[in-house]
């Protein structure tokens, strides 16, 4: 079946299942391998991507139900809260292993685009992501100062 998506903003035709997890077409299909296998059953957060915005684990997301809709990867150009997100990441030397990063990223994106100065409960309670290397302090410092930076006054 012929499936149209929209992907880091352009246009992608598949001839694919309807009930192919996302994540299998992104990194089989497309070669867009920065998103990652982790658990798949939407526990971990490896696989996290951003749709319409919101925070999506693509493990479990059918691709038949994402027409329409904007689908955004590790690899999209960053926009002003990725790259502040990247760049935060690097000064609080957020990653050990890094296996997590990407969805890591891009939860945190998405909890920065809806509330754009998390408090650490609201950290808490929106990055669900698992992080084997147990990173969470740096994780919470880099997402802080990533809002900081955003309102203009870096930390």
């Amino acid at each position: 079946m012929s499936i149209t998506l929209q992907i880091n903003g352009k246009g992608r035709v598949l001839d694919i299942e309807p009930e192919t997890p996302l994540l299998w077409v992104l990194r089989d299909e497309l070669g867009l391998t920065g998103t990652k296998f982790g658990c798949g059953v939407a526990s971990c957060g490896a696989c996290t991507v951003a749709v319409d915005g919101v925070a999506t684990r693509s493990c479990v997301m059918p691709v038949m139900a994402l027409q329409g809709q904007q689908i955004q990867t590790i690899e999209a150009e960053p926009d002003r809260v990725v790259a502040a997100l990247q760049a935060a990441w690097i000064e609080h030397q957020v990653p050990q292993c890094g296996y997590c990063q990407s969805g890591m990223i891009m939860a945190a994106a998405s909890l920065l685009r809806s509330q754009p100065s998390p408090s650490d409960a609201d950290i808490d309670a929106q990055i669900t992501n698992l992080c084997r290397c147990g990173t969470y302090q740096r994780i919470r410092a880099g997402i802080h100062s990533a809002a900081a930076r955003l309102q203009g006054s870096a930390t």
